[in-house]
This record gives C-alpha cells, structure tokens and sequence, in this order.
C-alpha cells in the first residue's frame, strides 16, 4: 500500500525552505500539512462521479511528468489551477486550518498558500503514476487499458490517508471545507 510518506519523499523540501526563507524544518512541516489536506481535497472531490472524471483526466495530463528532482522542475502555475480546482472558494479557509493543524507556531497560512501550488503538481504525478501506470496493457498490444473506476481510485486515495492521525486532520479540522472543487 502507498503511504503519506511515498509522495513526501518526491517533494523538494530543501528547495522549498531555500525559495520562502524558511528553516527546512518548517519547510518539511509545512508540506506534512499541506499533504493530507491536497489528498483529503482529492478524495472528496473523486467521491461522486463527475469528480472522479475530472480528477482522472487531470491524472492522464500528469502521467508521464517526471518526479521533480527540484523546485525548477515544479510548474507551479499548474499547481495553482490544481489547488483552486481542489479546494474551490474554499482555498484560503483550507489554508487557514492547514496552518492551524500542527502546533508548529511557524507553519503560517501565508507558508501554507506557497506550499500548496508546488506540492500540487508532485501529488497528482505520484497519484497518476499510482493509478494509472499498473493498468497499461502489456506492450506487445500497443494499447492502454482503460483508467480504473472512480471506486478504485478512491480506494486508493484513501490509502494514502489510512493513517489515524491523517483521517482525524482531514475529517475533523477540515471536514465540511473539502469536496469544494471542480467537478
């Protein structure tokens, strides 16, 4: 099963805390928060079906992007159109309880927004590798399968946040705020 910490080992934390000025540690807290919350967002948006096809078209763009090996290679731009179909309206109220998810006094709102669009693009390129890459057809047919149900992919989305502690962040502090997005 894939976990939280698969995709927190594709991100660029150090890159991150060199662009905000920020201590590494803060960086790496920031984008533990920000995780969840991304994933928890996609979750909820893929929960019926027309979230669930949109977010799979947006995996088949992200399929073939390589894991960034630092920060030059995230389009952040991209990111940002992700994090506003995720989170919808919602964006800065998410943000607000993203920061307030850890007791770290550093991890601000304003860390939280800057964060959001880099991560974005590393999430659904992991998730669409995920997803999608294992369902390709053997080679010698020359054709792809199909992208699997929306039921699978929330399966799989939910195993990424599996973790307790991760379940209680996403439905506790940012419960009614999720599911938001594009649809």
């Amino acid at each position: 099963m894939t976990e939280l910490n698969d995709v927190l080992n594709q991100v660029p934390v150090g890159d991150i805390a060199k662009q905000l000025g920020i201590s590494p540690d803060i960086a790496e807290a920031a984008v533990k928060q920000v995780l969840p919350g991304l994933i928890g967002g996609l979750a909820a948006n893929a929960s019926d079906a027309a979230g669930s096809a949109s977010l799979e078209k947006a995996l088949t763009q992200h399929a073939d992007a390589p894991a960034p090996r630092k920060l030059a290679d995230v389009d952040t731009k991209d990111g940002a159109k992700i994090v506003k179909n995720v989170f919808g309206d919602n964006e800065d109220k998410v943000a607000a309880k993203l920061a307030e998810a850890d007791p770290k006094p550093n991890v601000t709102m304003d860390i939280i927004k800057q964060v959001l669009p880099i991560v974005a693009p590393i999430v659904l390129s992991f998730i669409a590798t995920q997803f999608l890459k294992p369902k390709e057809a053997p080679a010698a047919s020359g054709k792809a399968a199909a992208p699997a149900a929306g039921g699978d992919l929330g399966s799989m989305l939910g195993g990424l946040l599996s973790d307790p502690n991760t379940q209680s962040m996403v439905g506790g502090l940012l419960g009614g705020l999720l599911g938001g997005g594009k649809k």
